[in-house]
């Protein structure tokens, strides 16, 4: 017995009708989906915070959805108030460089004082990456700038975090890096760790001076096994020598005087400042806005105890170029 085929026509006036029903019923479908993954489904309290677990199997801690950055808010003020600079930094997961390296190292006029080695409440100080051979430094190198210091390892070797701070970045680089880490530290700078062979920290995890965010390899645009380690303020990279001995495995000095100088090749660390040493004294050069609170902060200290040291009261006139002992 044949069957009947029931042949059923549209006419032409019908056909945007249908085309727009099929696509608003895929949009649903999509919007329902989309909605349904960032859906949290359920949290998780932990030490490190409050976990967020959403419907695609993702998740982040709660503290991190608004996090803007900003890991020093002493130097996020100064930097954000000087209108002449207009540096800018944010906090992305995908880039290197989130200023998309438009800060421009010219427009640094004043020295900036920067405390490298954490205070108790923010870590445990330094810590070197790799106790390894130093095997091509900062400077010119084949024709172009070499933006870091290159430590001779084997592949596998534990790396580990300079200083305590926050995972920016964690993924495989396809500009030459590898795979490669970026920590944002409490100090203000940000360290890169390249060439890694594995990754083993994520975005927006904590870390602490010395813990392991990868193991040593040759990945990326590299010839042999090693750890390509950088040092950047704002995007801008700086001689990480300037700043570690790593020869002796620990920073030159915890007061770091940032200066158009410090990142050229050749430069040195304290051509000028504000911050100078004498033995065991610190002192501060009064510059123009400085308030004894504000250098109290600075150099974690309070005012009761500036007026001690330099035999003034809270209500003194600071002159500007004035050397104020600080410790």
């Amino acid at each position: 017995m044949s069957k009947c085929l029931t042949l059923s026509f549209i006419k032409p006036t019908e056909i945007p009708i249908i085309i727009f029903m099929r696509l608003l019923s895929i949009f649903t479908f999509v919007f329902i989906a989309n909605l349904s993954f960032s859906q949290i489904i359920d949290t998780l309290h932990t030490n490190e915070g409050t976990m967020l677990i959403y419907g695609n199997r993702t998740w982040e801690y709660l503290e991190d959805r608004d996090f803007d950055g900003v890991m020093n808010d002493h130097l996020h003020f100064l930097m954000e108030n000087d209108t002449n600079m207009n540096y800018i930094q944010g906090w992305n997961h995908d880039v290197c460089y989130t200023s998309e390296l438009k800060n421009d190292v010219n427009k640094i006029k004043d020295t900036i004082w920067l405390c490298v080695q954490d205070s108790d409440s923010l870590g445990d100080g330094f810590v070197m990456p790799f106790d390894g051979r130093v095997t091509s430094r900062f400077g010119w190198r084949k024709g172009r700038n070499h933006n870091g210091t290159d430590i001779d390892l084997n592949t596998g070797d534990t790396v580990r975090a300079a200083w305590s701070g926050k995972i920016r970045y964690s993924k495989y680089n396809s500009s030459g890096f590898g795979n490669l880490v970026i920590i944002r530290h409490h100090n203000g700078l940000e360290t890169f760790y390249a060439h890694l062979s594995k990754l083993i920290v994520v975005p927006d995890q904590i870390v602490q001076a010395g813990d392991p965010i990868g193991l040593g390899g040759n990945t990326g645009h590299s010839y042999g096994s090693h750890l390509h380690f950088e040092v950047r303020f704002y995007d801008i990279p700086m001689n990480p020598e300037k700043i570690i001995d790593f020869k002796a495995g620990k920073i030159r000095d915890e007061n770091l005087l940032v200066h158009r100088g410090i990142f050229r090749p050749g430069s040195s660390v304290r051509s000028s400042g504000s911050n100078v040493a004498s033995g065991d004294r610190r002192y501060h050069r009064v510059r123009s806005g400085d308030t004894l609170g504000a250098i109290a902060r600075r150099n974690r200290t309070s005012v009761s105890r500036l007026c001690q040291l330099n035999g003034i009261r809270p209500t003194t006139v600071l002159q500007i170029g004035r050397n104020l002992r600080v410790r």
